[in-house]
């Protein structure tokens, strides 16, 4: 199938071939009959991918201060790759969608049905339940695909809170203004319409509204003093697309005493206090379609707030806004200005980047009569010139996430091995990760690259919840398996994969702790076989914090940040100590976050390690930092870049200009293990025993 996509670092809009996507429990798949551009918001994304590095940095100095903080503590080349590794990933375009239900997985919608969703441009969509309406039959599908903007427009008027025979100002004409307009004139309120354009206002005056053109020199100030005997009006609501300061002045003046201004666009936020402060005017910007917006348990795990306590949510507007067109109330053909068939979708990015005049733009799908097979693959060749090279593993990668694009991905690439095929849920990710790093093809079907016989090794980037049974559909497919940490989030998963390894023993099962591989901690392994007794070690993290609406932070998804991230540092101080754990406990900062923690570890040998991991620092520190402490010597890691040693005959220090985590001597590893018919470089006994102390840690056992 096609989808439309933004590169951000090239700034190309292309129409990309893309498998289609997986549908999970709580999901639809829709295919797209219509959708509509969305003029504001996809301008800024294209616009926003053409700029060069510069510009890039002036439209988001938060991220300039993060760059810079990431300079201070990785070191320059570090910080380039990063910055390289955001910029070279692909975004979906679009969010108005309408089309016919292919597969369903909730009740009250089925096959067959139409719908309306903010699903992307594409030929086939994903969306969860509570992100779709149905479509009443005397809607056509072009109307339809305004549902999502209408919600928008709908929202801000919920939060302006009308009531019948009110006066409302609408600042700025495109189509959500001119959404909200029909939407206040249904309320019972006296519209006012605010613009440059003509044909905009022309438009809104066909609406029912009164007109303000700004390019006619009418002052909107002295109007609303007019037609109100100088009381001002009652509310306005601004859909203007513009960093002016002057639009949140203006509305504010023309507001009587205890007026309401809401924000739906975007304005210049210079606030002068006066304004507000004399007529106490209340100031409220809109967060799109309504409840349940940028809340995860809602839009992706599909929780519903309950009616009695949040009447209006995201799902509850588009069908209101539905029942409006339905009635006959909202009336979108005035507002669409071109049509273009979804194969030539390139020419309407063109447009809205150009000086012509548009508004409503809509694609036309040919799909309509699209059926098969070839129309709805999973799995997809993206490399024609791909020749595979005798002698070395084939591998397929299941995820293509951050992490495994920026850096996985590419260690195994250096490796001159095989890249067969890589697999992700939604499509876009693997299809954009394949082409770049030369994969054979993509798949949103997992289960092909356990059944494709010339497939060696399986690596697993996917999110922590997965891990478990994916690493044991590989073993029992006889594939050796790469997973990233950590192994399982449960005790009772470890279990099952301790006896799945013994039901395939000729199998590597090799977990991603990568820092036991990085040349920094090989060269403090070499010194420390000099030490005459047990030593000590301190490991300081300064983790950052992570809001708790993050996945990793879910039990049933992440695990958490000590089976997810600490893992990593048992390990690590479990192979220079390399002797069995034999005590361990876990003191949390008492708060609603257990992410600030001390965890105590005791070996065999007599030996101790202590993890601060912390969350409550700032990020001008380095991350990471371990010292270690033996025979009246000291060995100081810094943010693997830089090891001094104290005491210590004939070693100083040792420095790198770039940070070094071992992710490329651990791959490496790994597929040697693989040519060579070797055991596995992390034994097995040991990927077990710090998997399982970190499961207990987390779960406080």
């Amino acid at each position: 199938m096609k989808q439309i996509i933004q590169d951000l670092k090239k700034g190309n809009t292309l129409l990309e071939e893309v498998p289609v996507p997986q549908v999970k429990t709580g999901q639809l798949l829709i295919k797209t009959t219509r959708s509509l551009v969305s003029l504001g918001t996809e301008r800024m994304l294209v616009e926003f991918g053409k700029a060069n590095i510069i510009e890039k940095a002036r439209q988001q100095p938060d991220k300039v201060k993060q760059v810079y903080e990431k300079l201070k503590t990785d070191g320059l080349l570090q910080t380039v790759s990063a910055i390289k590794s955001k910029l070279d990933k692909p975004i979906s375009l679009g969010y108005c969608n309408a089309g016919v239900v292919l597969e369903s997985s909730i009740s009250g919608i089925n096959k067959g049905d139409r719908v309306a969703s903010n699903g992307p441009h594409a030929e086939i969509v994903r969306v969860s339940k509570n992100l779709c309406a149905k479509v009443p039959d005397n809607i056509d599908n072009e109307t339809a695909a305004f549902t999502i903007l209408g919600s928008i427009a709908l929202q801000g008027v919920r939060l302006l809170n009308p009531t019948i025979g009110e006066t409302i100002a609408i600042q700025g004409l495109g189509l959500v203004g001119l959404l909200a307009v029909q939407i206040l004139k249904a309320n019972g309120c006296r519209v006012i319409g605010i613009d440059y354009n003509r044909s905009r206002c022309e438009i809104a005056k066909n609406y029912g509204a009164e007109i303000i053109g700004l390019g006619n020199g009418f002052d909107p100030i002295s109007f609303s003093n007019n037609i109100t005997h100088e009381n001002g009006i009652d509310g306005v609501l601004v859909c203007t697309a513009s960093d002016n300061d002057s639009i949140m002045h203006q509305a504010a003046e023309m507001c009587r005493k205890r007026g309401r201004v809401v924000l739906v666009g975007t304005a210049g936020l210079n606030l002068r206090r006066d304004d507000f402060f004399k007529k106490e005017i209340s100031f409220q910007v809109s967060a799109s379609y309504g409840p349940g917006r940028y809340d995860i348990n809602y839009e992706e795990k599909g929780q519903d707030y309950p009616i009695g306590f949040v009447r209006w949510t995201e799902q509850r507007n588009f069908e209101a806004v539905l029942q409006l067109m339905s009635e006959g109330k909202i009336n979108v053909k005035p507002m669409i200005t071109h049509r273009f068939p979804f194969a030539d979708a390139e020419r309407a990015y063109e447009l809205i980047m150009s000086d012509k005049p548009s508004l409503g733009i809509v694609l036309e799908y040919e799909n309509e009569e699209k059926q098969g097979e070839e129309f709805r693959k999973t799995t997809i060749k993206i490399n024609p010139t791909f020749r595979k090279i005798s002698g070395v593993p084939n591998l397929g990668f299941i995820g293509a996430g951050n992490y495994a694009g920026s850096v996985l991905i590419p260690a195994f690439r250096k490796l001159n091995v095989n890249l067969k095929s890589i697999a992700s849920s939604g499509g876009i990710s693997g299809a954009f990760t394949g082409k770049k790093f030369g994969f054979q093809e993509t798949t949103t079907d997992t289960d092909s690259i356990f059944n494709d016989n010339d497939i060696d090794a399986i690596v697993v980037t996917t999110r922590h919840n997965s891990h478990a049974d994916l690493v044991i559909k590989t073993l029992e497919a006889g594939k050796h398996v790469f997973v990233e940490k950590p192994l399982a989030l449960k005790l009772d998963e470890l279990e099952n994969i301790k006896l799945s390894m013994r039901n395939n023993q000729s199998s590597i099962l090799m977990v991603g702790f990568n820092r036991r591989f990085s040349p920094f901690i090989l060269k403090m392994k070499e010194i420390l076989k000099t030490a005459n007794g047990p030593i000590s070690m301190v490991m300081t993290v300064n983790a950052g914090f992570i809001p708790q609406d993050h996945w990793t932070q879910d039990p049933k998804i992440g695990g958490g940040r000590v089976v997810g991230e600490v893992c990593h540092f048992i390990d690590l101080i479990r192979y220079l100590v390399n002797n069995p754990i034999s005590n361990y406990k876990k003191l949390s900062m008492l708060s609603k976050s257990s992410d600030t923690l001390t965890i105590s570890l005791e070996f065999e040998n007599g030996s101790i390690g202590t993890i601060h991991y912390l969350s409550n620092g700032h990020k001008s520190i380095s991350k990471e930092r371990l010292e270690v402490f033996f025979d009246g010597k000291v060995l100081q890691l810094d943010n693997f870049r830089k090891l001094k040693g104290y005491g210590i005959p004939g070693f100083s220090k040792m420095t790198r200009f770039r940070q070094d985590k071992g992710q490329l001597n651990c791959a490496k590893s790994f597929i040697n293990v693989i040519k060579n018919g070797e055991v596995s470089p992390i034994p097995l006994n040991e990927i077990l025993e710090v998997s399982k102390i970190s499961i207990e840690l987390s779960e406080n056992i």
